[in-house]
């Protein structure tokens, strides 16, 4: 079986989109032959161009001769030669649009709409993204396969951990994440707080009484951080699955997150879950998960390992096969 995949976030980013790619092709290329198709992708002219020319005609006409073009964000096309299979991370644009540049909330409620329903086949990250893609788009349930992401095996609880006594914040600084309501939890608890995440938009930024910004950091890094945290500070305002939550139980450390969406899903009861609008929340959350430190690590070192990279592989595999009739 021959598909084509659109590699073209890899050239945009470093964080979840791009760990699924890295993570799922090389073993997905085990059972049918993977074509990577990849698009230019630099800057506000590139953007543009992917929107505008890519994903509406080079990329279909480059895919003919595939039986499957698999998609792994919702820029796709909404007309193709071959059947198309477009993963969905998250609906936040939909969810939360403030938190978007302008072009990104323009093009998403144009465009993403039409690419979901024309798709053969919608992979969800999560059982609570499925459901936003039922509720939000009023796609058929039947037409979405959920296929989970998982920590990559950078991220155990066996090797080095950072020094100090911290709590730890992770993510891409961007309004989504509630850096500020995290920081004032901190602050209101005299710890420090580690920022590891890459610059993003929004204005957000990680200032504070006892804050440290780390930028960017490798997967060996960040395993040192969540080795060596007190807690994992994590209540975002939406996610489509949060990666990090997994991470950091797969690292033994204990997790503070959101009750209500997707993050209590993947937390499966391994964490503490805390109202993300609230600050006493997140500060009776984090000294919770302190005083809880064992019991929860315990508890996130089995939850975490209910996922894995191999097992979404044959999802995937099974989506693709499904999608090609």
């Amino acid at each position: 079986m021959r598909v084509a995949v659109d590699v073209t976030p890899l050239e945009q980013t470093q964080a979840g989109t791009a760990r699924y790619l890295n993570e799922l092709l090389p073993r997905v290329e085990r059972e049918v032959t993977v074509e990577r198709l990849r698009g230019f992708a630099h800057g506000k002219p590139g953007t543009l161009w992917l929107d505008l020319a890519w994903y509406p005609h080079v990329l279909p006409a480059r895919a003919r001769g595939a039986e499957v073009l698999h998609c792994p964000t919702y820029r796709a096309p909404v007309r193709s030669p071959v059947p198309v299979v477009v993963t969905v991370h998250d609906l936040a644009v939909f969810r939360r649009p403030e938190a978007f540049p302008p072009w990104m909330r323009t093009y998403s409620r144009a465009v993403v709409p039409r690419v979901l329903r024309n798709a053969r086949v919608l992979a969800a990250v999560s059982e609570f993204t499925a459901g936003e893609i039922e509720t939000i788009l009023r796609i058929p349930r039947e037409r979405i396969r959920v296929v989970p992401n998982a920590a990559d095996a950078a991220f155990t609880d066996d090797g080095p951990r950072a020094g100090g006594e911290y709590v730890l914040a992770v993510g891409t600084l961007e309004p989504r994440k509630n850096l500020a309501r995290t920081i004032a939890a901190a602050e209101r608890l005299g710890l420090e707080l580690r920022v590891a995440g890459a610059a993003g938009w929004g204005g957000v930024e990680a200032h504070g009484r006892g804050v440290s910004w780390t930028g960017f950091a490798t997967d060996d890094e960040l395993a040192r951080l969540y080795r060596g945290a007190l807690c994992v500070v994590y209540p975002s305002l939406y996610e489509g699955f949060g990666i990090p939550v997994l991470e950091a139980m797969a690292c033994g450390a204990p997790v503070v997150t959101s009750r209500g969406g997707s993050t209590e899903e993947v937390a499966g009861g391994a964490a503490v879950l805390v109202d993300p609008l609230d600050v006493s929340s997140i500060v009776a959350g984090i000294e919770e998960a302190v005083a809880r430190r064992e019991e929860l690590r315990a508890a996130g070192l089995r939850r975490a390992a209910h996922y894995s990279w191999d097992e979404s592989a044959r999802l995937l595999v099974a989506v693709y096969r499904e999608a090609a009739g």
